[in-house]
């Protein structure tokens, strides 16, 4: 009897382990993500925890090219009352366990992402010639929620971008 529990305590325990799944960062990535004189990017669809956001005025508007010298920009500045344009640098920083990140560093970071760092980790969950998805942690009215991101090229067409409209 006492086996027949300790099995099924480690079924169910295997069971609701949460596997993460590993991504392989593609060879070309660098290119795949900044083109070959500048790529820019514009979010397709944005989760928070789980929940898809409505794309309203300054996220549909947003975009952000990242340059293959490794600096990138965004284009709030642009955009009526969008905020302060990000200027930074980037870089892909993979781990050991094949994770893979998109650092940003920029002085603007601690008042834009609300952080107390000049750097920021956006994990790669996707990267291919049209589609960047980007899971990271953001500190957001008093909580902190994890937000994926999906970017397409600024050209591409996606439909229901403002889904509540």
């Amino acid at each position: 009897m006492k086996n027949y529990i300790f099995i099924l305590f480690l079924i169910g325990l295997v069971s609701c382990s949460k596997k993460e799944k590993s991504y392989t960062l593609p060879e070309n990535a660098i290119e795949l993500l900044a083109g070959q004189s500048g790529k820019t990017w514009k979010i397709a669809w944005r989760y928070n925890d789980g929940t898809r956001m409505n794309m309203a005025g300054c996220f549909l508007t947003y975009k952000i090219t990242y340059s293959p010298e490794g600096t990138i920009k965004d284009n709030n500045a642009e955009q009526e009352n969008c905020g302060p344009s990000l200027l930074g640098t980037w870089e892909i920083i993979t781990h050991k366990k094949e994770k893979s990140y998109v650092k940003w560093n920029s002085d603007q970071l601690p008042e834009i992402m609300n952080t107390k760092k000049n750097h920021k980790y956006f994990k790669i969950l996707q990267l291919e010639k049209d589609t960047l998805k980007l899971q990271y942690r953001h500190k957001q009215f008093s909580s902190e929620s994890i937000f994926v991101d999906t970017f397409v090229p600024e050209h591409i067409d996606v439909k229901d971008r403002d889904f509540h409209r």
